[in-house]
């Protein structure tokens, strides 16, 4: 029986698995290339939680000794794992500044806000982030070793005392999640600051014109892209909130994890689950704030029922005897 903890993390597979589906089919009603955006961090979540929670959390509790646990297979699935959250992060930074883009630069948008562009970004920022992950291959020992099989993967000392390790463990750190953090928080500052002020503009001059009292479809559109910006960039903060504290905290006291305390360590493990929780959130951001999502998203849930109920119909009448005259 699986644990508690990694059920809602395990079942987002096959959510994520059928946002991607849905999303590129491209009948949401969305741009090309807030598409291509939602499905990349679609893809980023489902290889998050494939490799996470599933070949690494689940596999070592529940199948301790497997491959899995070989130093050198851990290794490269604990540099995978965190390339996919890179991905993951960074495809939230990219879609903000996309929506900035959108909403703000009305002559930038013809030319950056495509499918192709979006496309070019997503590609060239998998490489690199999966480039800066190679090194976590070569951090880790064994924590045992049985038969001369190297079993379990240990963080090396020199990870935290090396001045190289340590300017890179800073590297890291900064990059995912510091940096995304101020990101965000600034596009979205931005973004906001633009529509308050564009919206009084608007209404300001409706109000003065005829018929002032009509239904703006400029500003309902920013509305609804708003709200799925701020829907996916604020549900990223709150539950990177719990990580980032715990990655100040031990940096000004300059103690090291393996010195914790249960209480800190505890608060460590949390800002962990609720890390991993943030691959779970965005499908069902999708079908709280778009509602032809809800319309593909019930078509998708249904689909094979009906598919189920037909053919046993269609069985039903085949099998019926016909009458003999």
């Amino acid at each position: 029986m699986l644990c508690r903890s990694h059920i809602p993390a395990a079942s987002s597979e096959s959510v994520n698995l059928l946002a991607i589906v849905i999303l590129s089919r491209g009948k949401c009603g969305l741009s090309t290339c807030t598409t291509r955006y939602l499905v990349a961090m679609a893809t980023a979540d489902l290889l998050l939680v494939i490799t996470d929670v599933i070949l690494r959390q689940i596999s070592h509790l529940y199948f301790p000794g497997s491959f899995l646990d070989i130093v050198p297979v851990c290794s490269v699935i604990i540099a995978l794992l965190r390339a996919a959250r890179d991905c993951s992060v960074w495809f939230t930074v990219t879609f903000s500044f996309d929506r900035l883009v959108a909403i703000c630069c009305q002559n930038l948008k013809t030319k950056y806000c495509t499918g192709k562009t979006a496309a070019v970004i997503i590609a060239m920022s998998c490489i690199l982030l999966c480039l800066k992950n190679i090194p976590f291959c070569f951090i880790y020992k064994p924590a045992i070793i049985v038969s001369n099989v190297p079993l379990i993967c240990y963080p090396k000392s020199i990870f935290y005392t090396d001045p190289g390790w340590v300017g890179f463990h800073l590297f890291d750190k900064v990059l995912v999640p510091l940096l995304p953090f101020a990101l965000i928080l600034l596009l979205n500052s931005l973004t906001v600051g633009h529509i308050l002020v564009a919206s009084r503009v608007r209404k300001g001059l409706r109000g003065h014109s005829k018929g002032g009292n009509r239904s703006d479809p400029a500003m309902e559109s920013r509305r609804k892209s708003m709200i799925l910006l701020f829907a996916i960039s604020g549900s990223f903060i709150l539950l990177w909130l719990t990580y980032v504290t715990e990655f100040f905290s031990y940096r000004i006291a300059g103690t090291t994890p393996d010195y914790y305390n249960d209480s800190v360590l505890v608060f460590r493990n949390a800002g962990f689950m609720l890390q991993n929780l943030n691959s779970c959130t965005n499908a069902f951001i999708y079908v709280v704030t778009q509602s032809k999502f809800r319309e593909q998203f019930m078509v998708a849930v249904k689909y094979p029922v009906v598919s189920i109920i037909q053919f046993m119909i269609k069985q039903k009448y085949r099998e019926k005897p016909r009458c003999s005259f």
